[in-house]
């Protein structure tokens, strides 16, 4: 169900119950003696057994752990499932879903995919005998002659899995590593939790606890990224040193109006391509002085990139070319600062990439 939104940007209104699930799912002072009302951090490896194979659901920290729960269970709230599964990244999330499949199985990826699980499927995956194939999802045809009869069935059933890395927006604050997967089969995440504790990629208990306090202040982050992501956004749009902006909030944006059908918003993610060439790209990033030139997003903080040489490296480049990963596409993260200073921030950086005429160095 949803409440009535009073964005008056066309999306879709925000989730109901999303806020205070994602303060109060899981949070229950009644699991814990003391009543604490916010989660324990519960770093002990081992739990004692009331006997031999008696236990109160916990009897070793890597197969379930009190703190990890708490999360897991909030998490799955907020995705509207019966289950999630914390993993100690969002690669090794996608590790262990890979392990639900067998050598001769194909896994179809959108062609953009992040550039740490493209190095994945292409260097270590495909060792295993699995079939990968990288399809521009966005052209239907392309991904119905990608589709081989092994998978039209889970396409015809829906998605099964969600899976999201926590490292970003979840947790906020750019200093957890965490992936996320929930599911609504039982029998899916029966096998999947038999991975996870057999491959053992989980996260610490202090992880866990840093991204169940981020969730707490979600609902009002993405808020303030949503508002300005835009602002950025349409500065750029306008700003004559900029040749194009990739950003869903956008009319110009190809997909601008299946983003307002499917999201309740935008997130503070934009790319846009820089006139010139890598020197200008260069000397852009350079002059940013808010903006902090490092890879991932989704932080409090805004961060700029160059995803040619930086998170897409990997990608080979007749694949970077394809996919418009250029020497001067730049990739911002949007944080939380003031408007104002994030804009102007922008303005002087494009402004030393490209001085006005007239202008003396």
């Amino acid at each position: 169900m949803q409440e009535k939104d009073a964005s008056s940007q066309g999306f879709l209104p925000h989730f109901q119950h999303f806020a205070t699930q994602a303060i109060h799912v899981g949070q229950e002072p009644e699991q814990w003696t003391s009543r604490a009302v916010v989660p324990l951090i519960s770093l002990s490896t081992t739990f004692k057994q009331e006997a031999p194979g008696q236990h109160s659901g916990f009897e070793y920290s890597r197969s379930g752990n009190p703190t990890r729960n708490c999360l897991e269970k909030a998490v799955a709230a907020l995705d509207g499932a019966k289950y999630c599964l914390a993993f100690a990244s969002g690669l090794a999330a996608t590790v262990t879903i890979t392990h639900l499949l067998k050598a001769g199985d194909q896994i179809i990826c959108v062609d953009d995919v992040y550039g740490g699980t493209n190095r994945y499927f292409r260097q270590v995956a495909s060792e295993f005998g699995l079939k990968i194939s990288f399809v521009d999802c966005s052209k239907i045809k392309l991904l119905e002659a990608a589709i081989t009869p092994e998978t039209k069935r889970p396409l015809a059933l829906g998605a099964d899995i969600c899976m999201c890395s926590a490292t970003k927006y979840m947790n906020g604050h750019s200093d957890v590593v965490m992936g996320l997967v929930s599911v609504n089969c039982e029998r899916l995440h029966n096998r999947l939790r038999f991975l996870q504790n057999s491959l053992g990629a989980v996260p610490s208990p202090l992880d866990c606890y840093l991204c169940n306090r981020g969730l707490k202040t979600l609902h009002v982050r993405m808020e303030k990224h949503f508002k300005n992501g835009m602002a950025v956004a349409q500065f750029l749009e306008s700003n004559p040193g900029v040749e194009k902006v990739i950003y869903p909030g956008l009319p110009s944006h190809p997909q601008h109006e299946l983003a307002k059908r499917q999201c309740t918003g935008c997130t503070g993610m934009i790319s846009f391509y820089i006139k010139g060439t890598l020197q200008h790209a260069e000397i852009f990033l350079k002059n940013l002085k808010l903006f902090t030139l490092a890879e991932s997003l989704g932080g409090f903080e805004s961060l700029a990139e160059l995803p040619a040489i930086m998170t897409h490296a990997s990608v080979p480049k007749n694949d970077r070319d394809v996919l418009g990963i250029s020497d001067t596409l730049i990739r911002l993260s949007v944080g939380l600062e003031d408007e104002k200073d994030l804009l102007e921030d922008l303005d002087q950086a494009l402004k030393a990439a490209h001085p006005p005429s007239g202008s003396h160095n």
